[in-house]
């Protein structure tokens, strides 16, 4: 099996079959597979890793999704929308403390006051930032005009998780309704990159319905949709949802954690210099989770700056960490653990996706 895994990763393109094979691999075969995307990652993208300071701007939802927490179905939430100054304090803290980024995420909406209310916002992160705080909007589905709007007034990236890129596994997580719509998310991703965003997408790792060929599947995706940055990690139940009832047929804990490392790691080696995030649900399901995400080849983390009162309400899965933890010491906790990952944090960097420079520098 070993020289197999050798072979494979001595590839310059993986094959369908090949991509299974290196999902599938044993727990005590993965450190050849980690040790080459720590590799890539050195080579490509440098040991550098960015910080996103992300803000849960509202957890006020038009979508049904059927494993998400602040599903508009949910009526035992208590909905809420960051103020303005909410908001612009967030991207203070962020530029003052050397983020450089922040990421802006919602419950999904589409209407004219939603759209001028991140306009404004957008607006005045450029005024107090001088320009200099680079801005991810995650904000769902939007007209393209909507995007286009967006774009102008300073947004520079977007993601947009496809949560799943087969279509039958879609119908599953999902209402079978047009707000609900596989070829519309699709087409969602296809505008972002004609309108030159950064684009971004992820999948949920270890879903109930789901195969290893599924997650081969996802991971070609990414590839095909030549995608710039992508934020994945293990799916984890929320009881609020109706996938709960599945809970008892899906993978450990440590099973889905072990693969979603190995996505990080094919992915990092597939897509040498895009950008990957270590995300919140990593660490959900292991205490160390980011830090070995990053080793795995990850080279984003997103420390939440969302204001504390706020975050118990934007719980879109069981027991996400660091709710009540204050800016500063969840800051000082990811300095120690990328330290431990043996990587450099890259303050006053805005860590703009070296693919997407490279596709933009073959077009001019």
């Amino acid at each position: 099996m070993q020289n197999s895994i050798n072979n494979i990763l001595e590839k310059e393109f993986f094959t369908h079959s090949d991509i299974v094979k290196l999902l599938s691999t044993n727990e005590n075969k993965c450190e050849i597979l980690f040790r080459k995307a720590t590799e890539i990652k050195s080579k490509y993208v440098d040991n550098k890793v960015y910080f996103r300071g992300l803000i849960e701007f509202s957890n006020k939802c038009i979508k049904n999704c059927y494993y998400c927490g602040i599903r508009a179905g949910n009526k035992t939430l208590k909905r809420y929308v960051l103020s303005d100054d909410e908001v612009l304090e967030c991207a203070k803290y962020a530029f003052n403390n050397g983020f450089a980024s922040i990421v802006i995420q919602s419950g999904e909406q589409q209407n004219k006051d939603f759209e001028q209310k991140i306009s404004y916002l957008l607006e005045n992160i450029m005024k107090i930032s001088n320009g200099k705080l680079s801005v991810t909007l995650s904000l769902g589905e939007q007209f393209e005009n909507t995007y286009k709007i967006w774009k102008e007034k300073g947004a520079t990236r977007y993601l947009l998780r496809i949560e799943t890129s087969n279509r039958e596994l879609y119908s599953k997580l999902h209402p079978a309704n047009k707000l609900h719509n596989y070829d519309n998310r699709l087409n969602c991703l296809k505008l972002l990159r004609k309108l030159d965003y950064q684009v971004g997408t992820g999948v949920m790792i270890g879903l109930p319905f789901q195969t290893i060929d599924h997650l081969a599947d996802d991971l070609e995706f990414f590839r095909d949709m030549d995608i710039d940055m992508v934020g994945m990690g293990p799916y984890i139940e929320h009881k609020d949802t109706p996938l709960n009832q599945y809970r008892d047929q899906i993978l450990s804990k440590k099973e889905r954690f072990l693969l979603s490392l190995k996505m990080i790691a094919i992915l990092r080696i597939m897509m040498k210099d895009i950008n990957i995030a270590a995300t919140t649900a990593m660490q959900t399901l292991d205490k160390q989770g980011r830090e070995k995400a990053l080793k795995a080849g990850a080279n984003v983390v997103m420390p939440n700056i969302t204001p504390i009162q706020y975050r118990t309400d934007y719980l879109l899965y069981e027991n996400k960490p660091c709710l009540n933890k204050e800016n500063n010491e969840c800051q000082k906790c990811l300095e120690a653990g990328i330290l431990i990952a043996n990587d450099t944090i890259a303050y006053n960097e805005p860590g703009d996706s070296l693919h997407f420079q490279k596709r933009k520098n073959k077009i001019n």
